[in-house]
């Protein structure tokens, strides 16, 4: 069960649609049977003024602690900022805190929801790494300062879960896809999908590089997303395919190296991506998409990049 404040419970609400779905055999709805949900206008993002690399809980941290050029670092999160305000989005910015380098990639902290009644609701993370964990305490604070209801997991079931990091809404629609393996553990969503009722179609990560969900697979629009391939089992991409008509393929390179599919399309269209993933580029501008180009090199030696760096809210 998720545990709340006694001021902040609810009973929650199951449907027939509440279910945790493995494979694609499991997968008996269409998009068009979903719920619709509204789709998120507001960014929060948390300032890099302590940003750095003082340890290694990934292997793209490998090699880069002591590495970090801040003040690059600052430039290229405002141009960033600057990108998702471009797109539409109204941005919260949000002090980061000494000692918690990583806070900057606030996508990880907690699970956001509005749900069908007009409610914002929270679900906040059990990070994986003892490093990582007063990150919470603190986007949590923020959520209660802006009229969320918190909900947390419990503990004595769940033992880690990385929020917005491995847990993704489908654009649109009460669908969550929930990345699981490295970072999530995969009982995390039967406690989220009996919460607020929705559908989660699990997958399973096998590429240590792509330890999150956001780090292989970018949500484009209700019909199309972006994926890295040989981070997912078979019967992943089985359900991914079945469920997304139009499905984009980043190459290996781009998607390891330059974080490709940890690209950002905040409102269906303009796609926010890292600076010289020329093939990922052109592929999304044959579908159609905007595509906006940014510098995240020094996020990329913590092994973030634009996904990592906000969170989508109400």
């Amino acid at each position: 069960m998720l545990s709340q404040s006694p001021a902040l419970k609810k009973i929650s609400k199951v449907n027939f649609m509440s279910k945790v779905i493995i494979s694609q055999s499991q997968i008996n709805f269409s998009l068009a049977d979903l719920p619709e949900m509204e789709k998120p206008g507001k960014i929060l993002m948390v300032k890099p003024t302590h940003f750095s690399v003082d340890y290694v809980i990934n292997p793209h941290m490998e090699g880069n602690v002591g590495k970090v050029d801040k003040e690059n670092a600052m430039t290229e999160w405002e141009n960033v900022r600057d990108a998702f305000k471009a797109a539409g989005m109204d941005v919260y910015e949000l002090e980061g805190v000494e000692g918690l380098p990583d806070m900057v990639f606030c996508a990880n902290q907690s699970l956001p929801c509005i749900t069908e009644e007009g409610d914002k609701e929270v679900i906040m993370s059990i990070m994986y790494s003892e490093n990582r964990k007063p990150e919470v305490a603190h986007i949590e604070e923020w959520y209660l300062e802006n009229g969320y209801a918190i909900h947390h997991l419990n503990y004595k079931s769940v033992d880690i879960f990385e929020g917005m990091g491995d847990a993704v809404w489908h654009p649109g629609k009460r669908l969550l896809w929930g990345g699981y393996g490295f970072r999530t553990s995969k009982k995390a969503y039967e406690h989220i999908s009996d919460q607020w009722g929705v559908p989660v179609i699990a997958l399973k990560l096998t590429h240590p590089e792509f330890y999150h969900l956001d780090t292989c697979m970018c949500m484009l629009n209700e019909d199309s997303v972006l994926i890295y391939p040989a981070a997912f089992t078979k019967k992943g991409l089985a359900m991914i395919k079945s469920v997304f008509p139009n499905v984009i393929e980043a190459e290996e390179y781009e998607a390891e190296k330059l974080f490709a599919c940890n690209a950002t399309c905040p409102n269906g269209k303009d796609v926010i991506i890292q600076r010289g993933s020329t093939n990922t580029v052109k592929e999304l501008t044959e579908a159609g998409f905007n595509v906006h180009e940014v510098d995240t090199e020094e996020f990329l030696k913590s092994g973030g990049s634009v996904f990592c760096m906000k969170l989508m809210l109400w």
